[in-house]
């Protein structure tokens, strides 16, 4: 019955992600299907915690939080809980040895949301280590199975692609965050008196991220390129959408990629792939 248990928590994270984010759990519908459950598994765990702090407004977040993060470790520890989520999370964690350090850091990011505040250089880099970072790496210990030489050689790369997601995903959330949830992460801007030449500097330290990831893309093992590829070229596409617009744009809508442009995402890089282009 225990199996029955652990595919119904697994059902629990696989229905999270598909409901929060078609873009990523398509991505990860592409991985071989040995990894599609345990991705799953971690982008359930932060989804829930993701909504802790940007959706349960007329709650005691941080007290949820605060019971969100001894649950964890208990059910890491314990091998066990009744939150379906965290179940599955902790089946991951404990099958690849993920670091809990990863878990820790996540966590701290997500108690700094908690808070109206604006980032500086170091504030911005640990917010963006512990949100983005850090599940990079925790798909990576997946990712590698066991192997610690390549692990640390994608390491790297891993960290550059959060960083790049996460960077734009900023961008493309601006008018959420900083007039709907007072949030300024990118560090001496004013998206009040946001400008062209502002914009531009944030966009080529995204570039920077991009192009170093893509040398530890083509790096990863084979299981796991190409549905990273594909997730790495959603958000390039989108990038590419908000670096054309003026900087008032972004700050009035949220820019999205049409569903007829995924497809064909995802239709190019089934091509690469084929010509082992990638």
């Amino acid at each position: 019955m225990m199996q029955l248990y652990n595919e119904v928590c697994s059902l629990c994270s696989k229905i999270t992600t598909e409901k929060y984010s078609t873009s990523f759990s398509s991505s990860i519908k592409l991985l071989h299907k040995d990894l599609q459950t345990p991705i799953f598994h971690i982008y359930g765990f932060v989804r829930f915690a993701d909504e802790i702090v940007d959706t349960f407004h007329e709650y005691n977040k941080k007290q949820l939080l605060d019971d969100f993060i001894k649950n964890t470790h208990e059910a890491v520890q314990n091998k066990i809980s009744l939150n379906p989520v965290l179940q599955s999370f902790q089946l991951v964690v404990n099958q690849y040895n993920i670091d809990t350090h990863l878990i820790d850091a996540f966590f701290a990011s997500m108690r700094s949301d908690l808070s109206e505040v604006s980032y500086d250089d170091k504030g911005y880099r640990e917010y963006i280590y512990g949100s983005a970072e850090v599940v990079g790496l925790m798909c990576l210990y997946v990712f590698c199975d066991g192997n610690k030489a390549s692990y640390l050689e994608l390491e790297p790369y891993a960290k550059t692609l959060g960083a790049a997601f996460q960077k734009v995903n900023f961008l493309r959330d601006v008018k959420a965050d900083a007039k709907g949830l007072n949030r300024m992460y990118f560090p001496g801007v004013d998206f009040n008196n946001f400008s062209v030449a502002e914009k531009l500097l944030i966009e080529q330290d995204i570039d920077k991220d991009f192009t170093c990831a893509y040398q530890g893309i083509k790096r990863l093992p084979k299981k796991s390129r190409f549905g990273v590829y594909v997730a790495y070229q959603y958000y390039i596409t989108l990038f590419n959408k908000i670096k054309k617009l003026p900087p008032q744009s972004i700050l009035e809508s949220r820019i999205r990629v049409s569903d007829v442009s995924k497809t064909g995402i995802v239709l190019f890089a089934q091509l690469k792939n084929r010509f082992n282009l990638l």
